[in-house]
C-alpha cells in the first residue's frame, strides 16, 4: 500500500460485545460503509489493518460497523481513536466546484486585493453550506462561509483560495 490513503471516518468507540465499532464519518459518501466495502484501519502507531465491512447501520449520525475480520469486543477495543481510510484510487470523481477536505485544508486564503489572511485549518458542516475555518495567527480564526459571494476561486494545485471579504466577516 504505497499509494496515499484518504480518511473516510474515525473510530470513536466500540458498540456491544460482537465486535461492532462506532464510526464518525468524514466523507460525503456514506456508501463507503456499505457491506463489502474495503477499508484500512490506521492506528496511532500508523499500523495499517485492511478490513471488509460485514454490517453497517446509521445511528444518530454515527455508523455502527462490524468488519468480517472481527467478531468480539476484545478484538476491536484496540482500534478506539484509529482512522478509517481508503486508497486514493478509490476516491469518487467530483463535480466542478466540489473539493475533498484534504484538498482544501492547508490552502492559503487571499483576498481579491491580494492580502494573505491565513490558512484553512478545518471544515465545519453546520447545515446549508460548509464553513472553512481560517487560522489567522495569534489564536484568531475566521469562519468563512462557502458561498459563491465569498469564495471566488479555488486553485487546488497551488493550494490557494481567493475570496471576497464581505463586510462583517472579520469582526
Amino acid at each position: 500500500m504505497t499509494e496515499s490513503l484518504k480518511t473516510v471516518g474515525k473510530i470513536v468507540n466500540s458498540h456491544g460485545i460482537r465486535g461492532e465499532l462506532k464510526v464518525v464519518p468524514e466523507t460525503d459518501f456514506p456508501e463507503r460503509f456499505d457491506k463489502g466495502s474495503e477499508l484500512i484501519i490506521v492506528d496511532a502507531k500508523n499500523v495499517q489493518t485492511p478490513v471488509t465491512v460485514k454490517t453497517s447501520r446509521l445511528h444518530k449520525n454515527v455508523f455502527i460497523v462490524q468488519f468480517e475480520q472481527f467478531s468480539n469486543i476484545n478484538d476491536v477495543e484496540k482500534f478506539k481513536g484509529a482512522l478509517l481510510k481508503i486508497e486514493g484510487k478509490h476516491q469518487q470523481p467530483l463535480e466542478e466546484g466540489e473539493y475533498y477536505y484534504h484538498e482544501i485544508i492547508g490552502c492559503k486564503v487571499v483576498t481579491e486585493e491580494g492580502r494573505e489572511l491565513g490558512e484553512v485549518s478545518e471544515i465545519l458542516t453546520p447545515g446549508a453550506n460548509d464553513v472553512w475555518v481560517v487560522s489567522l495567527g495569534k489564536g484568531k480564526e475566521l469562519l468563512l462561509p462557502v458561498i459563491d459571494e465569498v469564495v471566488l476561486d479555488v486553485d487546488v494545485p497551488n493550494k490557494t483560495i481567493r475570496i471576497h471579504l464581505m463586510e462583517g466577516l472579520m469582526e
